[in-house]
């Protein structure tokens, strides 16, 4: 295998790492959906009541939790510094990959910082 096939593999296996991964992740919640779904027809076809407070708790994971957001932004966040901590680390005298790596992690680092803002503003909403 030359380099430049190489080269040209490597994108398509991290679109297809990524596809994967995305399929899986809605492939497996979908199917406890139905899980969850068929447990309450059965319920349902045997004359089981259905009380308000099991319905609510079949249904809790579908609430967010108060403090989703901050969680997702502090991830966010740290893989930024991550990132720019992987570029200070690589060896490369002209400091061109680390200007690279650090433009690259702006990004998880504004997703991060919408995160926490999302949460400020909703949590001034509320009060």
């Amino acid at each position: 295998m030359t380099e430049d096939t190489l080269a040209l593999l490597v994108p398509f296996g991290f679109f297809l790492l990524v596809g994967t991964s995305l399929w899986m992740v809605l492939h497996f919640r979908n199917k406890r959906s139905l899980e969850v779904q068929q447990t309450v027809r059965i319920a349902l076809e045997k004359g089981m009541p259905l009380s308000p407070e099991l319905i609510d708790q079949m249904g809790a994971s579908n609430k967010p939790h108060p403090l989703k957001d901050v969680r997702r932004g502090i991830v966010w966040i740290a893989v930024a510094v991550g990132m720019a901590l992987f570029g200070y680390c690589v060896p490369d005298p002209s400091n061109q990959a680390f200007a690279a790596i650090l433009a690259i992690a702006a990004l998880p680092l504004a997703v991060g910082l919408g995160y926490l803002a999302m949460h400020q503003f909703a949590r001034n909403k509320i009060a």
